[in-house]
């Protein structure tokens, strides 16, 4: 194969800035965080660009003076961990340069669902399931958080306790009800606003 076909792939595949798995932004949306995500993706990036991709700089650099640099694995992994840095890097700031910080404790005391909300609910057989509804780039299925564009979420949002909503799964559409809606509390510096 000609090596400009190879490089070209390569280089192509530095282009794509997608994180793997997770869910590209419906168009036109704006990319809501709550402040906590917001501040956990600017501190991941900050240490990108201050700590982690010096290191690795500095370990290529010295790698490259070492001579035979087709055989030399730390510039090979350094080559490599430095793309994958870089990718995350334009990534992250492409997010956060949209991002639109919404703070879930102004709800705080509310019964409708919004984003941010901590959300129960039960489905037809009686079985409970809570849910925070949070951000694309911060949420985390394993501690019950979900997208605000996942289907769950899009059910809810808008809904007061109470209030019975229809879900379209695989499976048919299943009623759900809304049996509590919590949002945290606003921290002490804000209440004295």
């Amino acid at each position: 194969m000609n090596k400009a076909f190879v490089r070209e792939a390569e280089e192509g595949a530095d282009e794509d800035d997608e994180v793997p798995g997770l869910p590209p932004l419906p168009a036109g949306a704006r990319n809501y965080l709550t402040p906590a995500g917001y501040s956990r993706l600017r501190e991941e990036l900050m240490t990108l660009l201050d700590v982690e991709r010096p290191k690795v700089v500095e370990t290529v650099s010295w790698a490259a003076k070492n001579g035979d640099r087709s055989e030399n694995g730390d510039y090979l992994y350094g080559k490599k961990r430095l793309r994958e840095i870089d990718r995350r890097i334009r990534f992250l700031s492409k997010r956060l340069d949209i991002a639109e910080v919404a703070d879930p404790a102004l709800h705080h005391g509310s019964s409708q669902v919004f984003f941010g909300a901590t959300v129960t609910y039960a489905n037809a057989q009686g079985e409970e399931r809570t849910i925070t509804i949070k951000g694309i780039d911060e949420a985390d299925s394993l501690q019950g958080e979900v997208s605000w564009v996942a289907p769950i979420a899009r059910a809810l949002l808008k809904a007061h306790e109470g209030d019975e909503v229809a879900l379209v799964t695989p499976g048919g559409v299943e009623r759900i009800e809304v049996v509590a809606v919590r949002y945290p509390a606003p921290a002490a510096d804000q209440a004295k606003r």
